[in-house]
């Protein structure tokens, strides 16, 4: 380790010892004294929100891949599980995730989508969202209705899923029928016009087999934001067969189809006058209310549409070896037309107001994918040394089709470049005040699809994990994959006038690579009911890691337009520990670790990306989740994170520069206390650090840098059950009606997060 890096570590440690991070891990020192607490309030059962949680019940990761308990998995794992979904009445993956520290959302702009984009431990991870275990390709906003538990794995996760962006990857499981019969029914209204319904109703047929149905209607307006809001509608279904049996098969088909008003949020300073305008804000947002909407109703909108076809085959061949295999078909599309307020020059100011012009960003993006995962898992002992396994197989073929829409306005002012105030065309089309626009401004003008991008995309990947248990106090966590990925595809370039397309451009485009990683970890067990442990890993980072989700021509691209790079390399380190408390009701957790991004694409001169890049992030995550008490739930954590540019300094990207969305602190706490049988209460608070958009023109944190500034969120919750079947919720989400924003793209726009939001729901069980 040279000296830089070592003074680094050294900072880095003084900087973590919050007073956050010093209350939590002396917590976990006292684990061995809390563990004795009393054993009857341990095993209580509550009752919360209608849903029934058991005071033993531990949360469990639903992929064999996980081949010991998360309390001696060594590596940082977090379970949101249902009720948690449900309490803080989410909707949406953004809603649900603001309940685990260290991950953010990134603005979309350029090849990057409108759609669901998280940011774990620095790293864009929009890319590693699986369904059930297997990827989930093509941009798309989803939905939580057909949940069970989420799942957020942290650092280089390649050896369990392949390809990645090495900050960690998130699984989504879906409700599976059971033997119990039962039917849930919600309904919701709310403030801002708010509308929502859900049926999850679970039938047996016989002995050993179910159906489970769960819909979802949901519609309303984007609180605190003029013009923006949303219908969605969805349903899944899934039948089972064999149940509790040595053999079982579930099929389930899933849809969602989502229209939105898209929104990309506020300008930056920029937008009046350029890079040298004086900054109006210390982040460099533009002062404007948080309701101006810059986008046109007439014109912009968003459509998500999901199919996922699922056919899920166990069987126990005997007490030592369980097959798994997972078919998916699934067809997503992503297609939009959003104004994008930092595009379309700067600013004029015109008879004393500034006027601008609306730019336009657009994707129709349909993908689809086949794959098949196999696994064989089970447990066994050789020599009084316990093994506990999974060794795989995954073979998967998607399709990206990409297009950018043709957009041609044919009415209104040329704004700003020649502009005039005429009354007779100032606020029609494409031109609108800056500090008062009008989404309602009429727009005439032309909007086509032309030819698509397609782009096939390749795996396959095998796969061993392995948990070896040496006695009762030290555990080996082995796991290893080797990828075959393979792409190939063709650039469409497309030359139009007034909207219409004239001439048409090949690229084609090919690469394959073969990459292995693996990751081993040591466990130290000092009671049952608690670990330390350290851990190593690895990751690959394709340069096509989307498959391509992201536009591959454009501007921005530069020669990887038509150039394929090697894959980044991702590595990491971490040490922690991991206790739980009162017979596993409360789980508690702490953990530092250093990541490093070798080999990484940067822009090193106008138009040319080479693999010259570095980059670091360290830093210190403790978590909690459980009852403190029978009667107090509790689900949150911090993160800090330090991020530095290690090497890769272009056009006012600053070697030493924080990276983007890659907040220094993040806390999350949502708690709830029952009062009496009847009554509970709580509620969420929320903080996030200055966050910086993007790491362009000094953007990653140098002296000019436009941010996201630092905000606290609270939200409140209560909950009265009349009977064991009826229920009524209330949630009250951003109660202070806070300001703030919630991502920034760094050199475009700033896009604001929701303002206050009541809430009400019915719960009904039979």
């Amino acid at each position: 380790m040279n000296n830089r890096r070592t003074s680094g570590v050294r900072a880095y440690a003084r900087k973590a010892l919050t007073p956050a991070a010093v209350a939590g891990v002396a917590g976990l020192a006292f684990a061995p004294q809390l563990a004795l607490a009393d054993d009857a309030a341990a095993d209580a059962a509550t009752e919360l929100s209608g849903v029934q949680v058991e005071g033993k019940a531990a949360l469990q990761p639903a992929s064999p891949k996980y081949t010991s308990q998360l309390l001696d998995t060594p590596r940082n794992v977090t379970v949101v599980p249902r009720v948690i979904i449900e309490q803080t009445a989410a909707t949406s993956l953004q809603d649900i995730l603001q309940t685990s520290p260290g991950i953010t959302f990134g603005a979309g702009e350029g090849g990057q989508p409108l759609a669901d984009r998280p940011f774990i431990r620095g790293q864009a991870s929009g890319n590693n969202i699986f369904v059930d275990g297997v990827r989930d390709s093509g941009g798309q906003v989803r939905e939580v209705f057909n949940l069970e538990q989420i799942e957020v794995i942290k650092g280089p996760d390649s050896a369990y899923n392949g390809r990645g962006s090495g900050g960690g990857s998130i699984n989504l499981t879906t409700k599976r029928p059971t033997l119990v019969e039962q039917t849930d029914v919600s309904a919701q209204v709310g403030t801002d016009s708010y509308l929502r319904g859900t049926i999850d109703a679970n039938l047996p047929i016989g002995e050993t087999s179910a159906i489970r149905v769960n819909l979802m209607g949901s519609q309303g307006d984007i609180p605190g934001r003029n013009a923006v809001d949303f219908d969605r509608w969805g349903a899944a279904i899934a039948a089972g067969v064999g149940i509790g049996t040595d053999t079982r098969v579930t099929l389930s088909y899933y849809h969602l189809t989502a229209n939105n008003m898209p929104d990309y949020g506020v300008p930056l300073y920029t937008k009046l006058g350029g890079a040298t305008a004086p900054r109006t804000t210390k982040s460099g947002v533009l002062d404007v209310p948080r309701d101006s909407f810059y986008g046109l109703t007439a014109r912009d909108f968003q459509k998500s549409e999901a199919d996922i076809a699922t056919l899920i085959t166990e069987h126990d061949i005997n007490d030592a070896i369980t097959f798994r295999n997972v078919f998916r078909y699934s067809k997503t599309l992503n297609d939009y037309v959003v104004t994008n307020p930092g595009d379309g020059g700067a600013a004029q100011f015109v008879a004393g107001e500034w006027w601008m012009k609306r730019g336009t960003k657009s994707r129709w993006n349909q993908a689809t994918t086949v794959a098949n995962v196999t696994d064989f898992y089970g447990k066994f002992t050789t020599g009084g040394i316990e093994h506990s396994y999974d060794v795989g197989l995954e073979l998967s073929r998607e399709t990206n089709r990409n297009a950018s829409y043709l957009i041609y306005t044919t009415a209104g002012s040329a704004c700003p470049a020649g502009f005039t105030n005429n009354v007779t065309t100032a606020g029609v089309g494409d031109c609108t005040r800056v500090f008062a626009p009008n989404p309602s401004d009429p727009w005439q003008g032309v909007v086509n699809r032309p030819d698509a991008s397609v782009n096939y995309t390749q795996t396959v990947g095998v796969y061993a994990f392995d948990t070896i248990s040496f006695g009762d106090k030290w555990l080996l966590n082995l796991g290893i994959r080797h990828d075959e990925y393979s792409v190939k595809g063709l650039d469409v370039g497309v030359t139009s006038v007034q909207g219409v397309q004239t001439a048409t451009t090949l690229t084609p485009r090919k690469g394959d690579w073969s990459f292995t990683n693996y990751q081993v970890g040591l466990v130290y067990k000092p009671t049952p009911n608690g670990s330390v442990y350290a851990s190593y890993g690895t990751s690959s980072t394709p340069p096509t890691i989307s498959g391509g989700d992201q536009n591959t021509t454009g501007a921005g691209l530069g020669n990887l337009a038509n150039v394929l790079l090697d894959p980044e390399e991702v590595t990491s380190a971490e040490i922690g520990v991991k206790w739980a408390f009162f017979h596993e009701r409360l789980s508690t957790s702490a953990a530092l670790f250093h990541m490093t991004r070798e080999n990484a694409q940067v822009l090193v001169d106008t138009g040319i990306y080479a693999q010259v890049g570095e980059t670091m992030v360290q830093g210190l995550e403790i978590g909690v989740t459980g009852r403190v008490t029978p009667a107090w739930m509790v689900f949150g954590g911090y993160t800090y994170m330090d991020s530095e540019l290690v090497r890769g300094a272009f056009n006012g990207v600053n070697q030493g520069d924080r990276l983007a969305n890659t907040p220094e602190h993040s806390f999350s706490l949502f708690t709830t206390y029952d009062l009496t049988d009847a009554f509970s209460f709580g509620g969420g608070a929320y903080y996030v650090s200055d966050s910086y958009g993007g790491n362009q023109g000094g953007a990653g944190g140098g002296a000019n840098a436009v941010f996201a500034p630092a905000y606290w969120r609270f939200d409140a919750y209560a909950a009265y059950r009349f009977t064991d079947t009826l229920n009524l919720q209330l949630n009250v989400k951003n109660v202070t009606d806070e300001d703030y924003i919630a991502r920034t793209n760094g050199v475009h726009h700033a896009d604001y997060g929701p303002g206050r939001q009541a809430i009400l729901t019915l719960n009904v069980r039979f």
